[in-house]
């Protein structure tokens, strides 16, 4: 199984260094082309189906990405962003720096605001995806996409990087929109070919 993993494009939020999580915002100009740019560096991929974040502009990405491609495209509540609860739609800047830090610096130090998700129920719940599709008979030897987030991403390739604790959560930095994480997965055995990789300039 060959697993093709991309954040979604860009929106006004991440412009605005806004946070998101779970709230539901739309790519902006930028985030479509670059969709469609990552769509085009992959137009030979052989895609079997997608596996979507239910989050607009993840799904849009995946849309644009496969193009004319007629495969399913699955939503999937697991791979949903992470919520940040009453800091969602706020300006980070505003925002209490200390925690904001440890979110993207200290990630074993993170607690979340009022309403917000802890970093090990999203590594939980995005883990229970990943045994569930990589465990799956009729995928093992197929391609599959997955368009999700910048923090569900990176959640999902702890089943690859096998990392202890949160330490490493960010494996160096927050995944760029619409990179592209490449896995093959045989026997169950996981193994990283691309990391982060862009299409466009």
């Amino acid at each position: 199984m060959k697993i093709y993993i991309v954040r979604h494009g860009e929106t006004c939020w991440n412009v605005q260094r806004r946070l998101q999580g779970a709230s539901d915002t739309e790519l902006n100009e930028k985030g479509t082309a670059l969709a469609e740019i990552t769509g085009k560096a992959l137009k030979e991929v052989p895609f079997s189906c997608c596996f979507t974040s239910p989050l607009k502009r993840a799904r849009d990405t995946a849309k644009l990405v496969l193009g004319e491609r007629e495969i399913p495209i699955y939503d999937d509540e697991r791979i949903r962003e992470i919520s940040f609860g009453v800091w969602e739609g706020k300006d980070s800047a505003l925002l209490p720096q200390e925690m904001l830090d440890n979110f993207f610096h200290h990630p074993e130090k993170y607690i979340p605001p009022e309403g917000g998700e802890p970093l090990p129920h999203i590594l939980q719940r995005t883990k229970d995806f990943w045994k569930d599709i990589t465990s799956r008979k009729e995928l093992q030897d197929k391609t599959v996409l997955i368009a999700s987030h910048g923090c569900a991403i990176r959640a999902l390739l702890h089943n690859v990087y096998k990392e202890e604790g949160l330490e490493n959560y960010w494996h160096g930095k927050v995944p760029p929109n619409c990179c592209v994480n490449i896995v093959e997965v045989r026997e169950g055995k996981a193994a990283l070919l691309e990391e982060d990789k862009v299409y466009y300039h």
